[in-house]
């Protein structure tokens, strides 16, 4: 090969690059805050201690402290969580529909005052607290607990514009707040004796216990038929054939 041919051709001589290895993304970091504006919702966000003079109130605090102990015993395949986690996720439900409800008919009567633009109250100092959560149902309770508290501005604004009078602003407040109390307080029926479904069928102490205690479970659930909509991933264990699988598509947690 002449030198004439080699400038014709001067990617003969070349070593292609290989392509350099792309480096993993690290884990995934967020935040999330709830601002109230109300003290009635930071009552239920905090919760009150009992005395001898005033029944304990859980708060938003205390059901996910609770719940996060449900979260895991779910993650271990005891079927009394699972229940358990049904039975919040119903709830969640029952009452977002109560607050959205309140919500929609106090709206629509301060939208009928045609001749006043009234905008709904705010604190000029708003409660800002940073929200780190162990499971998703935690996450919409505390959803729930900012309705509440947009509730409450609403009632006290519509009071002021003369559309609700005291009796009434208060009874919107007592009932929101008692449905959320109810809520909160869910989890604490709950009690974790280290049992799976196997035990379960076994009927060991333990699972007896549990029925003593938590009630009869449902014959579905300890099947696994009827399952939460969300759930965290199982702790690892031998595969079992006799055992129905918990779908990972309805994994929330990523772990």
């Amino acid at each position: 090969m002449n030198a004439d041919t080699a400038r014709a051709h001067p990617e003969a001589n070349q070593t292609v690059e290989q392509p350099k290895r792309i480096p993993q993304p690290g884990a995934l970091h967020g935040e999330v805050w709830l601002t109230l504006q109300t003290g009635q919702a930071r009552q239920l966000l905090q919760g009150r201690g009992g005395g001898p003079d005033q029944s304990p109130i859980i708060g938003l605090i205390g059901f996910a402290d609770r719940l996060r102990v449900i979260w895991q015993a779910a993650r271990a395949d005891d079927p009394y969580a699972d229940w358990w986690l049904i039975q919040v996720h119903e709830a969640i439900t029952a009452v977002g529909a109560v607050l959205d409800q309140q919500q929609a008919d106090l709206t629509g009567q301060l939208e009928q005052m045609t001749a006043l633009a009234v905008s709904v109250a705010a604190s000029m100092r708003p409660c800002r607290v940073r929200l780190q959560f162990a499971n998703p149902y935690a996450y919409r309770a505390a959803q729930l607990l900012g309705a509440f508290d947009r509730l409450v501005c609403t009632a006290m604004t519509a009071r002021h514009v003369g559309v609700l009078g005291g009796a009434a602003c208060k009874a919107v407040q007592q009932t929101g707040a008692r449905k959320l109390r109810a809520l909160f307080a869910l989890p604490q029926r709950y009690r974790s004796l280290k049992i799976d479904r196997a035990a379960v069928r076994a009927e060991t102490g333990n699972a007896r216990l549990a029925r003593q205690v938590m009630g009869e479970l449902p014959a579905e659930i300890l099947r696994g038929e009827r399952l939460p909509p969300l759930l965290p991933r199982p702790a690892k264990s031998p595969p079992s054939v006799s055992e129905p699988s918990r779908p990972d598509a309805q994994n929330p947690d990523g772990q």
